[in-house]
């Protein structure tokens, strides 16, 4: 069962850090939601956890997050009441009240953002997420996956617009959101993959919230020169639901470019050693680090997670403030087993975002 009950203002920096860490450069950067997420606990008090294995078979719980383009999150900035009021939203389009809030992702921005829909509508958030990382697309969550319905769902607009989307599969349900939130300018809070308790213990990948608080004091509490890091990760990782912990390359980032291409930031960043000796790291992107490779030997891919942090401090950077000049080391972490599966592979795998490789396990590599 989860030893976290509630979360707690002492919770935010550990949290917003050890989600950085799994969102593998995605999900948003964390700074402005946390911000959020300290307000509405200060407003409407700590928010309570609730560990899967302890929610009614009959509850209904509805995942919330932001969709859309990270770098747009720099600018276009929440308030603290849009995740609540994208609730509302969704509890008055289906007439039903929803028990608790579930995170799409434990990444980034999108770990914090159930927190502040949860603080406002005095409802518990889930202790686990629907990816056990970032993934770019809706129909890569564990909810997706174990055939949860991605409809109704309900959009929410920085003008307090709302859309309502009633489609037949999540792919289908992937583009038009993504669509609509290019049209809204480039973000959305939205709640979708309603589910009842029942549902939830089968699809998601569970503990991912109170591990990321656990995660983020690790980094905290060993701040510093990025190789000393790399112990205490190993050792925090290898009883989680992650295992394999490894580093793969230190040095300085001599190119990196990203568009905002179809509602995602899609690009590369080269990284090369400090000496300018050797073979360089490429790393491909969409709205995620997705495919690791030194010359041409695959060094981590999808759905396997791989972070870049600052050399100096280890704090992990997310994609879109990642830049030219930066000192990094990059570290690869096994995915949770969910994310290992035939059913989850055929949605996840390096070549379901156009990389011609098969999926290799990091501790195979």
């Amino acid at each position: 069962m989860s030893k976290m009950k509630t979360i707690r203002l002492e919770h935010l920096d550990d949290l917003a850090l050890g989600s950085v860490f799994l969102a593998t450069g995605g999900g948003g950067d964390p700074h402005v939601p946390k911000l959020i997420a300290y307000e509405a606990i200060k407003r409407y008090g700590p928010v309570s956890v609730i560990h899967p294995n302890d929610v009614a078979d009959d509850a209904f719980v509805v995942p919330i997050g932001s969709v859309g383009a990270p770098t747009v999150s720099l600018e276009l900035l929440p308030s603290i009441d849009d995740a609540a009021l994208t609730i509302e939203a969704f509890e008055k389009y289906v007439g039903h009240k929803i028990d608790a809030v579930a995170s799409f992702e434990i990444g980034g921005g999108n770990s914090l953002i159930p927190l502040v829909a949860a603080a406002g509508k005095g409802i518990p958030v889930i202790d686990g997420d629907g990816m056990g990382r970032a993934l770019p697309e809706a129909q890569m969550m564990s909810y997706a996956i174990a055939g949860i319905k991605p409809t109704p769902a309900v959009a929410y607009d920085y003008a307090g617009n709302t859309a309502i989307f009633e489609v037949s599969t999540t792919d289908i349900y992937e583009r038009h959101i993504r669509n609509y939130s290019m049209a809204a300018g480039g973000m959305v809070t939205a709640a979708e993959h309603a589910m009842t308790g029942r549902e939830l213990k089968r699809s998601v990948i569970a503990g991912t919230l109170s591990f990321s608080i656990e995660l983020g004091r690790t980094l905290r509490e060993n701040r510093g020169q990025a190789d000393t890091l790399l112990k205490p990760l190993q050792d925090v990782f290898a009883k989680s639901i992650y295992g394999e912990c490894r580093m793969i390359f230190t040095g300085k980032v001599i190119d990196k470019a990203t568009r905002i291409i179809g509602g995602y930031d899609i690009g590369e960043a080269t990284i090369e050693a400090f000496d300018g000796k050797g073979d360089k790291l490429s790393i491909n992107i969409k709205n995620e680090y997705l495919l690791a490779r030194v010359a041409d030997r695959v060094v981590a891919s999808v759905p396997d997670l791989i972070t870049i942090v600052d050399y100096e401090t280890g704090t992990p950077i997310n994609a879109e403030r990642l830049r030219y000049g930066q000192r990094v080391s990059v570290f690869a972490t096994g995915c949770p087993n969910f994310y290992r599966t035939e059913a989850a592979l055929k949605v996840v795998a390096p070549r379901c975002f156009g990389f011609d490789i098969d999926y290799v396990p990091l501790e195979k590599l």
